[in-house]
């Protein structure tokens, strides 16, 4: 019962804005009519219940703004309605008053616990009743508002995030057989997969996890992409990359900020993948005949961010592959993901998931590898970026080689007369550019500005990087290719040349390049000498090592894109002679 109600109805006489609904719940009839007059006359409409189930049933049908609850009633008690409705409203704050005749500090515990908000002793006062219902009000009001604002918030953040994905994602490579499962914890994420193709057909991949989740962890990846696709284009290394991006986020990143990568270069040739390892899980490389774990290539290195001077060519490995491998990249919250037991997913389960499926056909397989994670995880509380890349070792995923259609020798005429000499760069490599620098990618710059047209990119990059690397490995080195066709041939290769760097004492490289430029296109001479006693260039040149082992390819596409192609005595200076015809590009 109300006290006094007679007083009460006779101040509330006239009826108030309309304040919303209010679920009455009470197994006693009188207590009932008499509350909900007194809500009626303060401008509530009005529903009523009897007893707990018929409760949640009026709420889910009304969504009621202000509850008042009795204790004990038969069907279901008010603790249990309350709770079960408090769980339905999940965000949104409904308020619950409990009215109840005991007031034992035991009841009011299990009142509270149950998801009570406040609670009135019976007989109600009238004026503590009207000072609960205004409190509830306020702070449901508050609530509202601040629903309100997260609301616009979420919404300006969905179109921040959908944005901010495209530009980082539009300068990626499309490859034709990739699969991925990309599941930020956030709106934002804070892992990132970058993918390009470099001007010789190599696929460059970057799976990054920036410290923590969300919005500021998103932030460092806007300056890791745009120095990540630059330099891919113009050709650069996976050193070369990785220290400018490591450098950027020094000076970017605040001092507890980095970002775990895993780089990989992928051959066009389908030979070998080159790694780097920093701060991540394995990267997993698959022999699809053999259905085991071909190589796991730790991490190695420390994450990005944290020393502006890392050394990465000190990590780097080389993995020798075969067509149909697959390469498995992954963030660590596939491994740490857990179920609700707590149970990670763990990296012997990761592993040997992958081996179970591996026999399957390439479009299920990823699916299938989905499965059974969310299948382990379900239940289990997502705290992290997940993140899982698998990408087929096939030749349908590198791009098709676009070859300038090269000009024979005496057919430039027609194109247009050959200038004089336009431009001339002569360089000298050694020391610490031999060791440390990949000068190509310089060398194309530079052209580029001084030619001041359209030339060939594509091509210009593939003729010097293997007229460059056969000078440095066959001639300064003095590496036999012949170390490519054995076991791990391209992982001990690239070990050896490492070492021999390291160990590079005196020798150089002279690069003298002319430009000749005419009114529909122009040529390249190109000349390359090195230091080195020579080397058998001529089973390469003469196409007879080409396909019967890993040697010579370089040579072979060289003659196949040059005018001419000569290397003189001792084998130690080349010649190379490069038309074309911007009507043919």
């Amino acid at each position: 019962m109300i006290e006094p109600i007679q007083e009460a109805m006779q101040v509330t006489s006239k009826p108030l804005t309309q304040r919303g609904k209010a679920l009455v719940v009470d197994d006693d009839m009188t207590n009932r009519f008499v509350l909900s007059e007194f809500l009626i006359t303060s401008g509530y409409e009005v529903i009523e219940a009897e007893n707990g189930k018929q409760a949640i049933e009026r709420y889910i049908e009304e969504s009621p703004d202000i509850i008042f609850m009795d204790v004990m009633m038969p069907v279901m008690d008010g603790l249990e309605s309350s709770k079960q409705i408090k769980s339905m409203a999940n965000m949104e704050f409904v308020p619950i008053i409990f009215l109840t005749a005991m007031t034992d500090s035991d009841t009011i515990t299990r009142c509270t616990d149950a998801g009570g908000d406040d609670f009135l002793s019976k007989p109600i006062n009238i004026v503590q009743l009207q000072a609960k219902i205004h409190s509830m009000e306020r702070i449901r009001d508050i609530h509202r508002e601040i629903a309100a604002l997260h609301k616009e918030i979420y919404h300006e953040q969905q179109i921040a995030e959908h944005i901010f994905t495209y530009v980082i994602t539009r300068g990626n490579a499309k490859l034709e057989y990739i699969h991925t499962l990309l599941r930020p914890a956030g709106l934002f994420s804070g892992d990132m997969l970058l993918i390009d193709f470099t001007p010789s057909r190599d696929i460059h991949i970057l799976l990054a996890d920036f410290t923590g989740h969300g919005l500021s962890a998103a932030l460092g990846a806007l300056p890791v992409s745009e120095v990540f696709h630059a330099m891919s284009a113009k050709g650069y290394g996976l050193d070369e990359i990785l220290s400018n991006i490591n450098k950027k986020l020094y000076q970017l990143l605040p001092t507890n900020m980095f970002m775990a990568a895993q780089y990989i270069i992928l051959s066009h040739n389908l030979e070998y993948i080159t790694v780097c390892n920093c701060g991540m899980p394995n990267v997993l490389l698959l022999d699809r005949q053999a259905n085991i774990i071909k190589a796991r290539i730790p991490s190695r290195g420390i994450p990005l961010g944290i020393d502006p001077d890392f050394d990465f060519s000190k990590i780097r490995e080389h993995c020798d592959i075969t067509p149909g491998d697959r390469l498995i990249l992954s963030s660590d919250g596939i491994i740490e993901a857990t179920n609700n037991q707590g149970e990670q997913f763990g990296e012997e389960r990761f592993e040997q998931t992958l081996l179970k499926l591996q026999d399957q056909e390439d479009d299920s397989y990823f699916q299938d590898l989905e499965n059974i994670f969310d299948s382990f995880c379900q239940g289990g509380l997502h705290t992290d970026d997940i993140s899982l890349v698998e990408i087929p070792c096939i030749a349908e995923n590198i791009p098709l080689w676009n070859k300038q259609q090269t000009l024979e020798t005496g057919s430039s005429a027609k194109a247009g007369a050959v200038a004089d000499i336009s431009s001339e760069i002569n360089l000298l490599f050694n020391g610490y550019c031999l060791k440390n620098v990949d000068p190509v990618p310089l060398v194309i710059n530079h052209i580029n500005q001084l030619a001041n047209t359209d030339v060939p990119h594509q091509d210009l990059f593939v003729i010097l990087s293997e007229l460059y690397t056969n000078a440095l490995d066959h001639g300064v080195l003095k590496l036999d290719s012949s170390l490519k066709s054995s076991d791990n041939g391209f992982e001990k290769y690239f070990s050896e040349r490492k070492k021999r760097l390291n160990e590079l004492i005196e020798g150089h490289i002279r690069l003298t390049l002319q430009i000749r430029l005419h009114d529909t296109g122009g040529q390249f001479n190109i000349v390359f000498e090195d230091s080195g006693s020579g080397f058998n260039y001529r089973d390469f040149i003469g196409g007879t090592t080409y396909g019967s082992s890993f040697s010579g390819r370089g040579i072979y596409l060289v003659r196949q894109l040059c005018t001419s192609l000569i290397y003189f005595e001792p084998g130690n200076r080349v010649e190379a002679v490069y038309q074309w015809s911007s009507n043919n590009s």
